[in-house]
């Protein structure tokens, strides 16, 4: 029997386009021999709907995007979004793959409500989505772990609100130029700024506050970009190192979503024992979240041949453009396959789940 495989994707988050492009991505590398594709929509409002079942790849992402008024759909959130028609029938969606970037789906809210609902689902879980997604949360996290790291400090919108000055000069006096503002929840570079001066820094606390009521302020280094791409439970592997070469000051959306203006360079140059420490830290990361599932790992490479790590993707893209799936590519594992192991390490860890006591 085939796997009846539930995508979720869309999303109210700004980076709704990205998660189109994922699911565009997934659907055709499925094996219709091996999976039923039943898509659930998210629309930027938030709406979800369940569409029919797939049949094969769509050409556009305008055929995934559903209204909720056609026959048979499901336009609110309800447990029948989770359900498919059979003869026998209704029977649950036997995974969910959330196909989710940002807040509202990679923060562990929308895997709150698999848990709720008893349901496998590929990723990572609750603590791990949610920590990985806060870049302030996160670091904290490496920090108690020992990982090395670039120096860091963060503000919520109303502390920046009412000591402005107090703010910018505490950026120059504990990390100076150049330096990096971002949201604290959000990914795929949305909201990220560089700064070079005083001028800079305001806008970019200005541009990143637009995105969430957190943000964090990273010192710039001189360094190499090197990421990994990780797939596992208890006992995570990690793929092949990859480096980023951007054409422009940093890796930026236009670079990773649009335009492809960038060098992925597979596998990275670097010495053998500078991979084996990379790998060592990436699990140890990775363990220190509680992560599941899949994770790609991102580090600095400074000129010393200091590994810095920068932070984890809870759920990376799976865009042609996107570093994760290339990673296990050129590690050996096929995309089709590379769909296949995550549905299995999701069962895997549900089953796991079932063998806990809820009452004593």
């Amino acid at each position: 029997m085939r796997t009846k495989l539930g995508l979720l994707y869309g999303g109210k988050s700004a980076e709704h386009k990205v998660s189109m492009q994922t699911a565009m991505a997934v659907i055709k590398a499925l094996d219709l021999e091996q999976f039923e594709i039943h898509p659930i929509y998210i629309t930027t409002e938030g709406q979800w709907v369940r569409g029919p079942q797939l049949m094969g790849p769509v050409d556009n992402v305008k055929a995934l995007e559903f209204s909720g008024e056609g026959q048979g759909s499901q336009a609110s959130l309800a447990p029948s979004l989770f359900q498919v028609e059979k003869e026998q029938g209704s029977q649950a969606l036997d995974v969910i793959f959330p196909l989710l970037h940002g807040p509202n789906g990679e923060d562990g809210t929308v895997q709150g409500l698999l848990e709720l609902l008893n349901l496998p689902y590929v990723g990572n879980g609750v603590l791990a989505s949610a920590a990985g997604m806060d870049k302030v949360i996160m670091k904290n996290i490496f920090a108690q772990a020992g990982l090395a790291q670039v120096n860091y400090v963060s503000f919520v919108r109303s502390e920046w609100e009412k000591e402005k000055e107090i703010s910018y000069s505490r950026v120059e006096e504990q990390l100076g130029y150049p330096c990096f503002v971002k949201p604290a929840n959000l990914g795929s570079s949305v909201g990220i700024s560089k700064c070079t001066n005083r001028e800079e820094l305001e806008k970019a606390f200005i541009e990143a506050f637009q995105f969430d009521r957190k943000v964090i302020i990273e010192e710039g280094v001189v360094a190499r970009e090197i990421e990994v791409g990780i797939l596992g439970n208890d006992e995570p592997e990690c793929s092949v190192a990859g480096e980023i070469i951007p054409k422009k000051d940093f890796y930026d959306y236009k670079a990773k979503y649009e335009d492809g203006d960038t060098a992925l360079v597979i596998p990275a140059d670097i010495p053998q024992d500078t991979y084996d420490e990379l790998k060592e830290q990436a699990i140890k990361a990775y363990k220190a979240l509680d992560c599941s599932g899949l994770v790609r790992a991102d580090f600095f490479l400074t000129q010393d041949g200091k590994l810095l790590i920068n932070e984890v993707n809870t759920m990376p893209g799976f865009t042609p453009f996107s570093m994760f799936p290339l990673l296990w590519k050129h590690t050996g594992v096929e995309y089709p396959e590379l769909i296949k192991k995550l549905v299995k390490l999701a069962t895997e860890r549900h089953a796991e789940k079932q063998n806990i006591k809820y009452t004593f």
